[in-house]
């Protein structure tokens, strides 16, 4: 017996020497790879305090203070009225409208920040109605405000993580959003911030090519270059939503080629490009045709009213891809004037959309060599 088992054992040695060797291997190989991977965390940990650093010497926001909820800084005008309807009272908005009167461009952005607002606690909307039955400003804050109150129904997520329920709940509220807009629109046949609002009826509800060019025919009437209408369209003739990469671009292009210099519509075919790119490398943002939309955008956005209301989202866009283009001393100028605020295209598909801005803007500020344009 003893024999049997100092054989079984010297059988059994190079096994155990072979399975002893494998584990030295394993062991060396763990523990190298974990070394190797917090060296790798380390030094992105670094070189990220790096280029934050830089942007901070230039006086740049870091991410926590960025505002995420709009592209610029808000008029003390609309600050105040915004103040005012969060505390219920509505008189400081309503004199803002009517302010604005037929300045289209501004009164489309105020209806959809007042709209936003009562969205989320209509009370003070309910007391001004009450108030000036049959008032053209009121009906049109209500109109975009039963728009949004809709897409929240839908919620943020992609076709597939939206239930039944929620699809149903959004098409009835969106169906029933048009009862508000068609009041609108009769209180205040000149104002084309109706129709902008139907769009994104038309988006959910799944308008054919023929309603939807009607329905554009109306705000074209009345506000021919339109931004806020042109980049709602946009995304109607996008992919994702009623259209495709080349009616989106055919889209763009058109609007941009005929409209006046400082209308910011050349931001259009960035959009649409934006809208549409899925690489995963810089070599479709460094086409010749892109470096020509992006110097078409430069001189419209030098041309535009410094006031114009949309052009922050245009300053958003251009700082990105003149970055991509490896021009980021321009990029940093641009960085620079919209820097505070990050609630714009490219930045704003993310749920990081702040974190995404600084870390962006820092790789255009470390390319700049710190430098501002």
């Amino acid at each position: 017996m003893t024999v049997l088992l100092w054989i079984l054992a010297v059988l059994a040695l190079p096994f155990v020497l072979f399975a002893a060797w494998m584990a030295k291997v394993f062991l060396k190989e763990f523990f190298s790879g974990n070394a190797e991977a917090a060296i790798a965390a380390e030094e992105a940990a670094t070189a990220a305090a790096e280029t934050a650093a830089a942007s901070a010497a230039l006086g740049l926001l870091p991410a926590e203070r960025q505002n995420t909820a709009s592209a610029g800084p808000l008029t003390p005008e609309t600050v105040t009225a915004l103040a005012g309807v969060r505390g219920g009272d509505w008189h400081p908005a309503a004199e803002l409208m009517a302010a604005v009167g037929r300045d289209w461009e501004r009164r489309s952005l105020l209806t959809f920040q007042l709209a936003d607002k009562a969205a989320e606690d209509d009370e003070w909307l309910l007391a001004w109605e009450a108030e000036r039955p049959g008032d053209p400003d009121a009906a049109v804050v209500r109109a975009r405000s039963s728009v949004l109150l809709a897409w929240r129904v839908r919620g943020a997520k992609r076709a597939q993580y939206t239930t039944q329920e929620q699809f149903q709940g959004f098409h009835r509220a969106l169906t029933s959003a048009r009862e508000d807009i068609a009041r609108a629109a009769e209180l205040n046949p000149d104002d084309p911030t109706p129709y902008v609002a139907e769009i994104w009826v038309a988006l959910g509800l799944g308008y054919p090519n023929a309603r939807m060019d009607t329905l554009w025919k109306e705000i074209t009437d009345r506000a021919p270059h339109h931004y806020e209408a042109h980049f709602s369209a946009l995304q109607y003739w996008c992919a994702k939503w009623r259209g495709s990469e080349r009616l989106a671009t055919e889209f763009a292009e058109r609007a941009a080629a005929g409209a006046p210099v400082g209308s910011l519509l050349t931001t259009l075919p960035l959009i649409a490009h934006f809208e549409h790119d899925d690489s995963d490398d810089t070599a479709a943002d460094n086409t010749p045709e892109m470096v020509a939309r992006v110097e078409a955008a430069l001189k419209d956005a030098a041309a535009a009213d410094p006031a114009h209301p949309r052009l922050p989202e245009m300053r958003h866009l251009l700082a990105y891809y003149l970055h991509l283009q490896g021009r980021d001393e321009a990029a940093l100028e641009y960085f620079r004037l919209v820097d505070g605020h990050v609630d714009a295209l490219p930045w704003r598909y993310r749920n990081n959309k702040a974190e995404y801005f600084c870390e962006v803007r820092d790789l255009a500020v470390v390319a700049a060599g710190g430098n501002a344009a």
